[in-house]
């Protein structure tokens, strides 16, 4: 495997977003294969999605075991700081953010790769992000992150246009992708410390 930023990106997002399943997965006191589904359920989803809808196939995660190595991996993690890491909720905010972050920036290059417009490879950036989140949180009985009032999409949005701004502009590409990651989660972030929100009040 090319071991290039942005594999490790797809790698990084691939273990955190599985941490995150599993996290949610435990609090809901699932058994071992209800942890094991969430976990890849939430790793993989979203680029799952992205993958079908772009016609990149195989899917990514079925052309190399690290995916499936780096999401098996988070569960004896998990098993052995599951105290820890339910103690805090914003630990399980964190590795959801992070996941967002880098699944945001993986979707927009694959689109782009493979030929698709810029318009595009926004919407694939945030399927990539969210939609492995919704999946688990429908699973787990919860309303998803991305269809509460929260600041959640928009940040993914927000990481796109930079990306694609920075990318127009001819900056290094590995500069582009930490930056445009950089604002995902700094967004994200600071939404959740200052308890900002997206309503919609229809009249």
């Amino acid at each position: 495997m090319d071991w290039s930023l942005i594999n490790s990106i797809d790698i990084a997002g691939t273990f955190v977003f599985a941490v995150s399943g599993i996290m949610v997965a435990i609090q809901k006191k699932f058994d071992f294969f209800g942890v094991i589904i969430l976990a890849f359920v939430t790793a993989i989803g979203g680029g799952t999605i992205r993958d079908l809808m772009i016609g990149s196939t195989p899917v990514g995660w079925m052309t190399s075991e690290v995916h499936v190595i780096a999401i098996l991996s988070a569960v004896p993690i998990c098993y052995f700081l599951s105290e820890q890491l339910q103690r805090v909720r914003k630990t399980f905010l964190l590795f959801d953010t992070l996941g967002i972050g880098l699944f945001t920036v993986l979707g927009i290059e694959k689109t782009l790769e493979v030929g698709l417009s810029p318009l595009v490879a926004v919407m694939m950036g945030i399927v990539s992000a969210v939609f492995g989140g919704v999946l688990r949180d429908v699973l787990s009985n919860d309303i998803p992150m991305v269809f509460r009032k929260e600041v959640y999409a928009f940040a993914c949005f927000a990481g796109a246009l930079t990306y694609l701004g920075l990318n127009y502009l001819n900056v290094n590409n590995e500069l582009n992708e930490i930056l445009a990651i950089s604002v995902v989660i700094t967004i994200r972030l600071l939404s959740l410390r200052f308890k900002w929100s997206i309503p919609f009040n229809a009249r």
